[in-house]
């Protein structure tokens, strides 16, 4: 069944319009025998009739497997029929089932501007529809300069991509059709600050209404924050422009400051690894001038080296094991001929005091006939240990610090005391 038919003479019929669109009654049409009338999709023979609920309309004597519009169900009528009434009642001419030209696209309702020319298709969408098919059909609508707004009466998976309306059919005689989605408002709790909630909302409302606001440019499809696109007002946009730049100064705002932070912690860092790098070259240089004070050190002791039979290489060892056993700071001083060419050794017990004489390294042991009784004698090992020994006359302390195994002893040499 269809709402329009083609006549050789009068030429379209609209079985929605009392003058059928032509200037012609419907009783012209209803049961008139010898009437040709065509279907505007096939071709084929079609007969005016009014149904069970009074909707008039045109039927096939024989319905085609390949017409659209003989293949319609009674629902798809009831609402294609709504929608006419509805953009009719707008103030807006609409006609039935019009394709263009091309036969690219055919709208079940076409609305018409107040200059005439076709600006928005309504179309009832019960049958399934895959997103991609209903996004190419919305285009081939636009490539001719017309809109559309699919209407279905059940959930469908393209009406979030396209301008759509979800609708309710009426529970009783004499109730509306509903919009259930499609329609939305921003809504935004005064204050109008980033504190305080907004959001957009569904509204519920007649399809009359709906399609009157769409066709009245009263509202207009928006694609949402996810790419949804549903029918809203203007100044619901403007709304949530505000909102949206308010949140993108305060983004803006913590994005400067987190900016500022890693930029801060950069310059930390930077500074910490300037400290390193600078705490780093002063240990190498520290670590150059030990060496070169070690080795001008050793060049100076050189002469005590061969006299003491030691290897210039266990010195900073050797000394080091000074310190640490006496816990004092001690420094070197020179071959002394009065103290049989051993090397002076002096320390301080505070920082504020002087240096005083403390000890000798490996005195020629021919030098211990008139050793003071205090004053430390220091060798590298037992062989200078026997040496010392065997020549003390007197009772002597003798300090034995092996630079190689990193023992040390103490031990009283002379007379009466040998092992």
């Amino acid at each position: 069944m269809g709402y329009t038919a083609l006549h050789a003479g009068w030429g379209r019929l609209d079985a929605s319009l009392d003058d059928l669109g032509c200037g012609r009654s419907w009783a012209d049409i209803h049961r008139v025998k010898g009437l040709e009338l065509a279907c505007p999709e096939c071709r084929g023979k079609v007969f005016a009739r009014v149904s069970p609920h009074r909707a008039r309309h045109f039927y096939h004597q024989v319905r085609p497997r390949d017409c659209a519009l003989a293949n319609e169900s009674p629902e798809h009528h009831l609402l294609k029929l709504e929608l006419a009434t509805a953009a009719r009642a707008a103030g807006f001419r609409a006609e039935l089932e019009v394709g263009n030209e091309a036969r690219t696209w055919r709208a079940d309702v076409l609305v018409f501007d107040r200059r005439d020319r076709p600006f928005m298709a309504l179309e009832a969408q019960l049958s399934p529809m895959t997103p991609q098919e209903a996004q190419g059909r919305t285009d081939r609508y636009a490539a001719d300069g017309v809109a559309v707004c699919w209407i279905a009466v059940e959930k469908r998976p393209w009406e979030r991509g396209v301008p759509s309306l979800r609708v309710a059919p009426p529970r009783s005689r004499g109730d509306a059709w509903t919009v259930r989605h499609g329609m939305a408002r921003y809504t935004w709790a005064a204050p109008h600050t980033l504190k305080t909630k907004a959001a957009w909302t569904h509204v519920s409302c007649s399809l009359v209404d709906a399609i009157r606001w769409i066709l009245q440019e009263r509202v207009h499809a928006h694609a949402g924050p996810d790419a949804t696109v549903w029918w809203t007002a203007r100044s619901y946009v403007q709304l949530a422009v505000v909102r949206a730049r308010l949140e993108a100064d305060a983004e803006a705002v913590l994005q400067a400051a987190a900016a500022e932070q890693r930029r801060q912690a950069a310059d930390m860092r930077a500074a910490s690894a300037e400290r390193r790098r600078r705490a780093a070259e002063d240990r190498r240089q520290a670590a150059e001038e030990q060496a070169r004070e070690e080795r001008a050190e050793q060049e100076r002791l050189s002469a005590f080296f061969e006299h003491a039979g030691m290897d210039a290489a266990l010195w900073p060892a050797f000394m080091h094991m000074v310190r640490s056993t006496s816990g004092k700071a001690v420094e070197c001083g020179a071959q002394s001929p009065a103290h049989g060419n051993g090397l002076l050794l002096y320390s301080r017990p505070c920082k504020d005091s002087a240096f005083q004489l403390a000890g000798v390294v490996c005195p020629d042991p021919s030098a211990l006939a008139r050793w003071p009784a205090d004053l430390t004698i220091l060798v590298p090992g037992r062989a200078w240990l026997s040496r010392i020994e065997e020549a003390a006359r007197s009772p002597l302390k003798v300090a034995v610090l092996n630079p190689v195994t990193k023992r040390c002893a103490y031990e009283r040499v002379g007379p009466g005391l040998r092992r």
